[in-house]
């Protein structure tokens, strides 16, 4: 590799990983803070909040490389417009598509990364999230007991607990309501308890100390009330369900098994979801090669002028053929378009765009794509810096 190669190559690095790490910050900053609140809200214990994000990881990472690449390569050429490094290159006679071999090698070895994300880690890292979701609400992670709430264990047994020390090994201020299947209850107070486990997996023991227990059936009189110094209460666990199969959304299949369910699908319905997943997995995944060439476009911006117009609008263009590609993928699922042709299209477009983009800045003379909204940018920036009350005051006499 020639040292102008290692320089672009340094270059997009420190942008690109900076860029790739924020975003997968952020999103996980955002979700952390749900999953901290649907966890507390189950009960369950909060190591699952990092097993979860854990396992959303791939899909950030699908979705902060494109980002990630379009802005390392965009800086990296703003840098050498904005330092006249990019003129002396182009003066030597250094083309655009020279410039471009190194942004194209990270471009195909990201594509490799992020074709391997969505097509098969990213499917089966959705379902064990979703399978963590589901033993949350099933209480497979073991529910934590609220203190001073009732809480239900199964449909047949209510239990309250004022205080908890130790860790949950010290537990005071006990209630229990317990009712069987053959119409008894009990109704159970004490002191003191905490729970022991039996060679039962599925049946604790509560072991109670110092309390009354009250016992009632359809056939007695009155309740039977017991005095108690200690009392063992076995307790049945909730019997967990099985979790399904992967596969119940299109999400959780590879794109080998998208499409074969495609082909042969057991309903139409079915083969047009699956063939719409599969095709926006692959377009998602080539938009990658039309990003070096947009980048250039954008990150270069008119002579005497530093406007950072380029950035804002490379991350508007990404994120907006973004939501179309969701939005056709959609009507794919629906029947109404052919998969294929309601995702190819937008990407036809948007690369014959790109392509425009390029072509004026590297084959026109003096060729500047957003030349117009950098002049229309640069005129809005003038009049808004003239109205601010200390360029007022500057300007006027003294």
């Amino acid at each position: 590799m020639k040292s102008i190669d290692r320089y672009m190559a340094r270059l997009i690095a420190l942008p690109l990983l900076a860029t790739l790490v924020i975003s997968a910050m952020l999103l996980v900053l955002d979700r952390m803070l749900r999953l901290f609140d649907f966890v507390a809200t189950q009960g369950g214990p909060i190591s699952v909040v990092w097993r979860m994000l854990a396992n959303l990881l791939p899909e950030y990472l699908g979705l902060g490389i494109p980002i990630g690449l379009m802005l390392g390569i965009l800086l990296a050429f703003r840098r050498l417009a904005t330092s006249s490094e990019l003129d002396v290159m182009r003066g030597v006679g250094m083309s655009y598509a020279r410039l471009l071999r190194v942004p194209y090698l990270y471009a195909i070895g990201l594509a490799a990364v992020n074709l391997a994300i969505v097509g098969y880690v990213q499917p089966i890292a959705r379902y064990y999230y979703e399978g963590l979701r589901f033993e949350l609400r099933t209480g497979a992670l073991g529910a934590s007991i609220k203190v001073g709430e009732f809480t239900h264990l199964g449909s047949r047994m209510t239990l309250r607990i004022e205080r908890s020390r130790d860790s949950g090994r010290d537990l005071s201020g006990i209630f229990v309501h317990v009712q069987t299947p053959k119409q008894d209850w009990l109704a159970v107070t004490a002191e003191r308890g905490q729970f022991m486990a039996t060679d039962d997996p599925n049946v604790i023991i509560f072991r109670l100390n110092n309390g009354t227990l009250v016992h009632n059936r359809p056939d007695f009189r009155t309740p039977r009330v017991l005095q108690f110094t200690a009392h063992d209460l076995p307790i049945d666990l909730p019997k967990i369900e099985s979790f399904r199969q992967r596969g119940g959304r299109n999400l959780e299949f590879t794109l080998p098994e998208l499409a074969r369910l495609g082909h042969a699908g057991g309903t139409e319905r079915l083969r047009d979801a699956s063939r719409s997943e599969f095709h926006f997995r692959l377009v998602e995944v080539a938009t990658m090669f039309l990003l070096p060439m947009l980048a250039a476009a954008l990150g270069v911006p008119p002579k005497r002028s530093s406007s950072a117009l380029g950035v804002f609008l490379s991350i508007v263009m990404i994120v907006t053929y973004h939501k179309i590609n969701e939005y056709a993928q959609g009507i794919g699922e629906l029947g109404r378009v052919d998969p294929a042709l309601a995702l190819w299209t937008p990407f036809a477009l948007f690369a014959a765009l790109v392509w425009w983009m390029y072509y004026q800045i590297a084959h026109v003379p003096g060729g500047q794509p957003i030349g117009a909204l950098e002049r229309g940018f640069a005129k809005l920036a003038k009049a808004i810096t003239r109205r601010l009350p200390g360029r007022r005051r500057e300007l006027a006499p003294q």
